[in-house]
């Protein structure tokens, strides 16, 4: 509703600030308000009164009372600007033909399985039809058509693909469709120029309403979420309070406070109150301060695309609705052909209803202004469906993301399909291991698979529906490498917010052959052991314990299940110690097994295969204990070699450098030519020194060449996007050119910047160098 009860009255118009007249203090003094005049709390606070909502028939006329479009134009031009934008970076414009892969054996994970995508020239004509509608919806032109065009497209590609859902771009298909059917086109659209009807006229309330709602239920059922115990204690986003953006803190509090009170304390707290802060007048400023710093931190903080922009761009929503008219009629007089309207007021509406003209008394904030008389009229069919509307979406909002006892199927060890919950940042998860088995029914035989073979997409690992599509997929793909009937099974270890590593499903089942249904619960879903969440105070004091180079992982395993290991050669000194139950231990090679006790351990031979079984009625913590021996080697290599290259440079290195060491004095450049006089370990350490002054001269660029930088690298993505849509949509008019042709073309689009292509050829050239060492 409006927050304000200067709004309340129907048909209100706007003046100009210039042409207002103000009251002289002797003026006031002698125009004492009648009790008639004087607004009651209920209007002052929420621009209505509560008589509003006593009937069908005054609530529908509250709904679609006379509103200045003002504010619902610039969110309208902001949020169109915003998802141009965001087509070719976050959509994918930019690498479609690397994300659908035409014709490529490749494992999707759409919503519906009917749901396939069109060949790649017809999937850029569908994004090109979707950026149009973007553009449309920001200028305002031909409204309706661009709504629909952007809406179907989008969220035609949101079900293609349900590893890329996330909360925002659930939002974003949720603002359009409303976009659609509000009159978000009558201020500062090309429509009301060609229309002059639509320009400057009246929206109804539930255009602001039914925004506004989305909002503060984005904000406040974030915070809810939030109210999570491993949110509450900080575990969620631990790692975020090492981020420099938080470095301010800590001049005053230790990290693990920046953890606790800034990184989680914070967000749950602003999440909780945005939404009331910025819908009353005395607390939106402080709530604009708040929010704005809150999203760009999050901008810097996360890859979430043009969410932080978005949700900026949303705030103003809460402001008066002619926020605007008095926003730019602050600019210099010359520019106003060109900004949005001050003037004249707004004009009538058959999307409103009008009560009887209001009285002078009505006005309670103080301004004298002319009213635009419009005539009395009753609710119609129309303002009823919008009313109807406003309150089946709102409670259908407010339902959904606790709506997870229907859709169970979906549900894992977080509730449903991540995106349409709100539930941002509550759950991190690490996976440790994952192992993917196949059958062959015929013959027998045993084989594994490389996780993540035919897809691109690391998310089946956590959700049941998508293992369940890939399993199916799999299926369909190894029998053309002589693999009859595969079964599939997959042993998928994850730990969510720090907890220890455990199994996810059951690795005995055959996941092609599994049930599983959208309404039942998932019958190969392991449970999460919640009750062993303690323990992970105890990790935090054992890794406390140990050195830079010493590392560890905690395992907890069902009783009569075990966990195959493969120790690397790299990891010399490796041992496992148990926690919690019983546990026995296989050498493979050896054929001997070891029984192991809570606090006892033992030592693993390194290259060779173990078993670790859980024998115990309850299930078995332990820790895996390792030193990475050659990573240690290597650290201890790169200190000799830094501090034989400071004694070269500061003249107190003598002896003169073998030719193998040469390049610690003269660089890579004069013996790239021949990389065999060059000691590989010296390959290495000169590589990442010269990494590691890329990146501190990047940290120390100035504004202006960051700023270069990043407008660079969006010009080229933005370039390519639009480049390889021009070449789709050519071959769909005329035809394939020939291949030469095509292929220019292509290469054409792939041009990057020489920076970006610099590093790629250093990186590329780095996992040589490791693969030699």
């Amino acid at each position: 509703m409006e927050p304000r009860a200067s709004d309340a009255v129907a048909g209100g118009p706007y003046v100009e600030p210039s042409n207002r007249k103000k009251k002289t203090n002797k003026d006031t003094q002698q125009s004492t308000p009648t009790p008639s005049e004087q607004t009651s709390t209920m209007k002052r606070l929420f621009g209505f009164e509560k008589e509003d909502l006593t009937s069908w028939h005054r609530l529908v006329c509250l709904l679609n009372r006379p509103t200045d479009p003002a504010s619902l134009g610039i969110f309208r031009f902001l949020f169109g600007m915003v998802m141009a934008l965001d087509i070719t970076q976050e959509r994918g414009l930019s690498h479609l033909d690397y994300k659908y892969l035409d014709g490529a054996p490749v494992c999707r994970f759409p919503l519906f399985n009917f749901l396939q995508p069109l060949p790649m020239d017809w999937m850029y004509f569908v994004y090109f039809v979707m950026f149009l509608g973007a553009v449309g919806i920001m200028l305002g032109l031909f409204y309706r058509l661009a709504c629909l065009m952007f809406i179907s497209t989008y969220w035609y590609v949101f079900f293609l693909d349900k590893t890329a859902w996330n909360n925002h771009s659930y939002l974003y298909g949720l603002i359009s469709f409303q976009l659609t059917i509000m009159d978000a086109n009558r201020y500062w659209s090309l429509d009301g120029l060609r229309n002059p009807r639509k320009r400057n006229a009246h929206v109804p309330l539930w255009n602001y309403t039914v925004l506004r709602t989305q909002i503060f239920i984005v904000y406040f059922i974030a915070g809810v979420k939030k109210l999570d115990a491993d949110w509450v204690e900080g575990y969620s986003m631990k790692y975020l309070a090492h981020h420099w953006l938080f470095d301010p803190f800590k001049v005053i509090l230790p990290v693990e406070l920046v953890n606790l009170m800034v990184v989680h304390g914070g967000g749950l707290i602003l999440d909780l109150t945005a939404g009331y802060l910025l819908f009353f007048d005395a607390t939106r400023p402080v709530a604009f301060f708040f929010v704005s710093y809150f999203h760009c931190m999050n901008s810097q903080l996360f890859s979430i695309g043009m969410f932080s922009y978005t949700m900026l761009s949303t705030s103003p929503l809460f402001c008066y609705p002619d926020w605007p008219r008095r926003f730019f009629g602050r600019f210099p007089e010359f520019l106003q052909p060109v900004l949005p309207l001050i003037s004249p007021p707004p004009g009538p509406s058959s999307s409103c209803v009008y009560l009887n003209p209001p009285s002078d008394s009505g006005r309670q904030d103080g301004r004298d202004e002319s009213q635009t008389v419009s005539k009395p009229s009753t609710p119609g069919w129309k303002h009823k469906l919008g009313a109807i509307f406003t309150l089946v979406y709102i409670a259908e909002q407010l339902f959904l993301p606790y709506s997870h006892f229907i859709t169970q199927g979906y549900n894992n060890w977080t509730n449903g399909l991540y995106g349409y919950s709100w539930d941002m940042m509550v759950h991190a998860r690490s996976h440790q291991h994952v192992k993917i088995t196949y059958r062959d029914s015929v013959t027998g035989e045993v084989g594994y698979l490389n996780p993540g073979v035919f897809t691109q997409s690391r998310r089946w690992k956590d959700h049941g529906d998508m293992l369940k599509q890939y399993a199916t997929c799999l299926s369909q793909n190894l029998p053309r490498f002589n693999i009859s009937d595969p079964e599939i099974y997959f042993d998928i270890w994850v730990s969510i917010n720090d907890r220890f590593q455990q199994r996810i499903f059951d690795p005995r089942i055959d996941i092609v052959k599994a049930d599983w249904s959208p309404f039942r619960p998932n019958p190969w879903l392991m449970p999460l052991h919640v009750d062993l969440s303690p323990w992970r105070a105890k990790f935090e004091e054992i890794e406390g314990s140990l050195d830079n180079q010493t590392e560890v992982v905690f395992i907890a395993d069902f009783p009569g299940l075990y966990l195959e290991n493969f120790v690397s050669e790299d990891l010399g000194n490796t041992s496992v110690q148990v926690l919690q139950g019983l546990v026995n231990v296989e050498i493979v090679d050896e054929k001997r097994n070891y029984s192991l006790q809570p606090g006892e351990k033992m030592q693993l031979p390194a290259g060779a295969y173990h078993k670790v079984y859980t024998v115990s009625d309850k299930p078995s913590c332990y820790m895996y204990i390792y030193v990475n021996t050659t990573e240690a080697e290597l650290q201890k290599n790169f200190t000799k070699l830094l501090e034989l290259q400071e004694k070269v440079r500061n003249g107190t290195e003598t002896e003169p450098l073998p030719a193998e060491l040469q390049p610690l004095i003269t660089g890579l450049d004069d013996y790239d030519t021949n990389d065999t006089v060059i000691d590989p370990i010296v390959r290495i350490f000169l590589k990442r020194q010269k990494r590691m002054e890329t990146v501190k001269k990047r940290r120390e660029a100035s504004v202006v060449e960051r700023f270069q930088r990043f407008a660079s690298k969006k010009y080229y993505t933005i370039r390519r996007g639009f480049l390889m849509t021009a070449i789709a949509l050519r071959n769909l008019a005329v035809g394939l050119p020939p291949l030469e042709q095509l292929q220019r073309e292509v290469d054409y689009a792939n041009l990057k910047e020489p920076e970006a292509e610099a590093n790629q050829d250093e990186r590329l050239k780095d996992e040589v160098g490791h693969g030699e060492l």
